[in-house]
This record gives C-alpha cells, sequence and structure tokens, in this order.
C-alpha cells in the first residue's frame, strides 16, 4: 500500500503525543496497532479516519488509559500516562464511546448528564446550569426525566455526548459520533467540535464519515491495518484522493467532482464513459 504519511505539524507544545505505540491483545498474533507517532496541540482538531479493524478504537482506549501500550509511551501534557489512573485521566480526557450502550448506565437522562460532574466536585448550583446547556444544545431536554435506555441509538450518541461535554475536559475523543444522526445532528456535532477548538481546547475524532471530516476537522489522519498511513491538513486529504482505495475508504462525492473539474480543466474534454472510467481509476484504484 502506497504511504502518504507526511507528519502534520503544529508550532504549539503537545498536549497528547504517542510515541512510537505499539498494542497487541492478548492472545491475538497481530499487533492491533504498530508503532504509531502522532502529536496533538491545543486548540487543534483532527479526524482519525479508517476501514473497521484498522485500530480506531484501540487508539480511543490508549488515550484515556483504558488500554495501556505493549511499547511506546502516551504522554499527556508530557507526563506518560502509565503513571496516571484512569480517573485521573478522565478528567483531562473526555470519551465517547462508539457504542452508546457501553457508556450509559444511570436511571433518568439529566442524572446521566449530572454524573461527571457530581464526580468531579463541581458546585451543585453548576451542575443543574451545566446539564440543562448540554441536554438542551443536543436536543435532548424533553427527555431529561426519562430512562436513557428508552432512546433511540442515535438520541443514546447525543447523550453520551452530552455526558461528556458537559465537563469540558481539555481533549475531547469521539468514536464514531455521527452514527445514527441525520444531517441537522452531524451539524450539531461538528458545533460542538468547533467550539471546543476555538476555546483552546483538542479535539479528536475516530470516523468512518469522510464528509464530516473535510467539513468540521483541520487535519486528517489515516489509519490502516494499525499504521498511520497518511497525516494531512484537510485541505490536502480532500484534494488527494489516491489513497483512499488502498485504504479501504469510500471517497465522497465532492472528491469525485473535484477530480472531475481537475480533468476537465487539466486534460482536455473526455466521452462521458471514457471519463467515468478515468475518475475511477484515478479514485477508487
Amino acid at each position: 500500500m502506497r504511504s502518504c504519511y507526511r507528519p502534520f505539524k503544529k508550532r504549539r507544545s503537545n498536549v497528547l503525543e504517542l510515541e512510537a505505540v505499539s498494542y497487541r491483545y492478548p492472545g491475538s498474533d497481530r499487533e492491533a496497532l504498530s508503532n504509531v507517532s502522532l502529536k496533538f496541540t491545543p486548540k487543534s482538531s483532527t479526524a482519525i479516519v479508517g476501514p473497521n479493524g484498522a485500530g480506531k478504537s484501540t487508539l480511543v482506549r490508549l488515550m484515556n488509559g483504558l488500554l495501556r501500550p505493549s511499547s511506546g509511551r502516551v504522554l499527556l501534557c508530557g507526563v506518560d500516562t502509565a503513571k496516571k489512573s484512569v480517573a485521573e485521566l478522565a478528567r483531562r480526557v473526555g470519551v465517547v464511546f462508539q457504542n452508546p450502550n457501553h457508556q450509559i448506565f444511570a436511571g433518568s437522562v439529566r442524572e446521566e448528564v449530572a454524573f461527571a460532574l457530581k464526580n468531579f466536585g463541581f458546585p451543585e448550583d453548576e451542575v443543574g446550569c451545566r446539564v440543562s446547556s448540554a441536554l438542551e444544545r443536543l436536543g435532548l431536554s424533553r427527555y431529561a426525566d426519562s430512562s436513557p435506555f428508552m432512546l433511540s441509538s442515535g438520541e443514546k450518541k447525543r447523550l453520551t455526548i452530552a455526558s461528556v461535554i458537559v465537563y469540558e475536559p481539555d481533549i475531547l475523543v469521539f468514536d464514531e459520533p455521527t452514527v445514527g444522526q441525520d444531517y441537522r445532528n452531524k451539524a450539531i456535532i461538528g458545533g460542538i467540535v468547533s467550539e471546543f477548538v476555538s476555546s483552546g481546547k483538542c479535539v479528536v475524532s475516530m470516523t468512518h464519515d469522510i464528509d464530516f471530516a473535510l467539513n468540521y476537522f483541520e487535519r486528517v489522519v489515516v489509519l490502516s491495518e494499525g499504521m498511520v498511513r497518511a497525516d494531512l491538513g484537510v485541505s490536502e486529504f480532500g484534494l488527494d484522493g489516491s489513497f483512499m482505495h488502498g485504504s479501504r475508504l469510500v471517497p465522497t462525492e465532492a472528491m469525485f467532482l473535484k477530480e472531475l473539474m481537475r480533468i476537465v480543466e487539466f486534460k482536455g474534454v473526455y466521452e462521458p464513459g471514457a471519463l467515468a472510467e478515468h475518475i475511477a481509476r484515478r479514485i477508487c484504484g
């Protein structure tokens, strides 16, 4: 597979860093992640894209300490996370997991969102204000006193997002945040990404949703077979779809359109069938 790996550099100091991190699950004959080195800075947004089995969910669990590297180090503000408990890391690294059923547990939607705030010692009056604001933002206010287990899958996902953004962690990590969301709710989640970045925080999202990555993130990392295949600014990623097929990613309609415009402008006019064949070869391999 051709590699497009070029480290995406920023001058700001790193808030989270993976140094040559590898991880192998017990009993497995292969590494889920292999020699992954990535740096994340404050006031930044990174989308990590890749097919199923690429290692994205493993990466999430390494970021918040649920897993510890088989080799290499994960650093939070320069401190090895191996020296910190999961509880200590949770205040700084907020994670929204892929399956909301693995994250919700409280008797009501309101209690679910309030749990972390109470656990972290926020004042009671501030808890109420923050919970109401988060529920309204994610379109869940009417369900405040309902059981979270009665919500739809898409609503459960937004509930888990609310329960993390409510305490404003320094690093916000999403695992497939747009699953089960319509266009309006994707835009709401994208707005949350933008707001967190504007406030100086770091946002990282594992996603299959290439359009979401292109619209709301400044950097895209391509992960495939446990390795980093590309590390690009979002504009460069959007213009170069040549590595998509090798990483088993599905090009977006916008990528096809950009390639079409490039061909018409620089390569002349094709017959419709030949044009379609040329685009398919360029983008899909």
